[in-house]
This record gives C-alpha cells, structure tokens and sequence, in this order.
C-alpha cells in the first residue's frame, strides 16, 4: 500500500490503482443526423431509479462526443460476455464502427441498437457537465430490454466474462 501527501497521485500510479477496477463495458449509439455514432465506455453506472437515470463518462478529447450530443435519443448496448471485438471496434478510431463485422439495426428515432447484447437502455439526454478532462453525461431511460447473456467486464486492460461463484 502505498500513502501519498496532499500533492496528490502521479497518473501513472493512479492508472495502475483504477486497473484493479472491474467494471461493465456498454457502447453508447445515437443517430446524429442520420448518420449511426457510437463509442465503448467503462464508466457506465446507473445514477437514479426515480426517475430512471444512467450516466456514463467520455474524454473532453473524443471525436465522437461532439456527434453524440447532437442526438435527441442514445442507446446504451450492455455488451455480452463474447463481445470484445465489439468494445475494441468501438473504442478504435478512424475505423467505420457500423461497417461488417457489426451486426446492428436501428431503433427508436433510428438509434442504432447492436444486435446479441446483454441489455438495451433507450435513453433522452438528460443532463451534462464537464469534469475534470472528462464529461459527465446522464441519461434519462425510455425503455429497457434485458437478454440472458452474462455481461462483458473489463479488468487490467483486458476483456473478461463474469464467472459467478457456485
């Protein structure tokens, strides 16, 4: 364990510390003037039950957002266990993310909904706001739609599927 001062955590230590983290990968898509965005994010989380309320995180830097925010509507795609390529495809850039491989087709206002997910949340803008290098965007949900498929984690880098204890 390792105590630091006030001065704060260096990034690199910091990194390291939030790898030990598992969390939910989700890819957010919206259709931004007819044209199918979307981006992989680990920092889904669910914010309110009443009203339903997720929010998820994007970097101030990402090419995507200034798209996504056009949208009247999002959809979060909680991805399934076997769906890696899918977060790695979305999370590249420079890359058409709809293009085959990916199976998707489109939804509420033409959202773009990915096919064989864990669950489906069709969500109106909420609310956003700047955070440090990142923005905090909430999202309030329309409609849910839930499949068996156990949930993709990611962990130290690496994509991993949930192994429940017996």
């Amino acid at each position: 364990m390792t105590i630091t001062d006030e001065t704060g955590v260096d990034g690199e230590r910091f990194r390291s510390a939030l790898a030990r983290h598992a969390a939910g990968v989700v890819v957010v898509t919206a259709n931004s003037r007819g044209v199918p965005v979307g981006l992989t994010a680990t920092s889904f989380s669910s914010v309110s039950l009443a009203p339903p309320l997720v929010s998820f995180y994007v970097a101030q830097s990402s090419a995507t957002w200034p798209r996504l925010r056009l949208a009247g509507t999002f959809a979060v795609n909680v991805l399934a266990g076997d769906q890696h390529d899918v977060a790695g495809r979305f999370a590249r850039k420079d890359v058409d993310r709809f293009a085959e491989p990916t199976r998707w087709r489109p939804g509420p206002s033409g959202t773009p909904l990915l096919e064989d997910v864990a669950a489906h949340l069709i969500c109106a803008p909420h609310s956003t706001m700047a955070i440090g290098d990142h923005i905090l965007v909430v999202g309030l949900v329309t409609s849910a739609s839930t499949t068996r498929a156990a949930p993709l984690l990611y962990h130290h880098g690496r994509y991993g599927r949930f192994q429940p204890h017996p």
